[in-house]
């Protein structure tokens, strides 16, 4: 399929939108060599320095890889980037779904092979937090970020207790999109207040190397703002 002209107005951003279609349509195959730079100035009717400089932001993307002297292949049908914006975009439903998916199984695995420093990041991150609570246990209104970044430290910890380098990449990717929706959610009188016994149960639980009852306290932990939110969106 030719790709179509790009236009006058950005040309490297239009190229790389039409280079990305194109390799997600899969007109190339992962594996396969996508055309030259100068078959590609041709069929887009760009000069090749357009064409150069687009590959080479999907090759940063990681969806191209250049090999010397062989060309360009495509090793993701897939932008991480815009992926993450997609995540980004997520309501918090669908936040706390993902987290549930993640930090479930996390736990389990954190359950059987976790290591004392893994559970003393988990106490201190806790004990930092309620440095940012107010006199009645509540999160201080006014250091909320704050407040939120110790809870991420506290479940970041809980993931990498599992010790599965991809689990703990996928994580730290998505964690900026945990911590928007938590921030959120913390501003929300209507949302349930973190619960620091439901974090203690969950880290006793992985302490006890029982890998079934550290998914159900993770799960337990985050079913509770889940079900505000869904109730919130039942009342419209």
């Amino acid at each position: 399929m030719a790709l179509r002209a790009a236009g006058r107005q950005s040309l490297v951003d239009t190229v790389v939108d039409q280079l990305r279609a194109q390799v997600a349509a899969g007109e190339w195959k992962v594996g396969e060599r996508i055309p030259t730079e100068h078959a590609l100035a041709e069929q887009l009717q760009v000069g090749r320095n357009t064409v150069r400089e687009a590959v080479r932001v999907l090759v940063h993307a990681g969806m191209l890889r250049s090999r010397q002297g062989e060309g360009t292949f495509v090793v993701s049908m897939a932008d991480p980037a815009e992926i993450m914006r997609g995540v980004q975009r997520a309501g918090v439903r669908d936040v706390l779904e993902l987290r549930i998916a993640l930090e479930a199984e996390a736990a389990r695995l954190a359950a059987l092979r976790h290591e004392p420093a893994d559970l003393e990041r988990m106490r201190v991150a806790l004990e930092a937090q309620t440095a940012f609570e107010d006199a009645e246990g509540q999160p201080d209104s006014g250091n909320l970020e704050l407040y939120a970044d110790h809870d991420i430290a506290f479940h970041k910890a809980v993931v990498e207790a599992a010790h599965n380098s991809a689990l703990t990449a996928t994580y730290s990717w998505f964690s900026s999109s945990v911590r928007e929706a938590l921030v959120t959610a913390l501003g929300d009188r209507e949302m349930p207040r973190i619960i620091h016994g439901d974090h203690h149960a969950l880290m006793t639980a992985i302490a006890s190397g029982d890998p079934d009852a550290a998914a159900h306290a993770c799960r337990l932990l985050l079913e509770r703002p889940k079900q505000a939110v869904e109730s919130l969106l039942a009342e419209g």
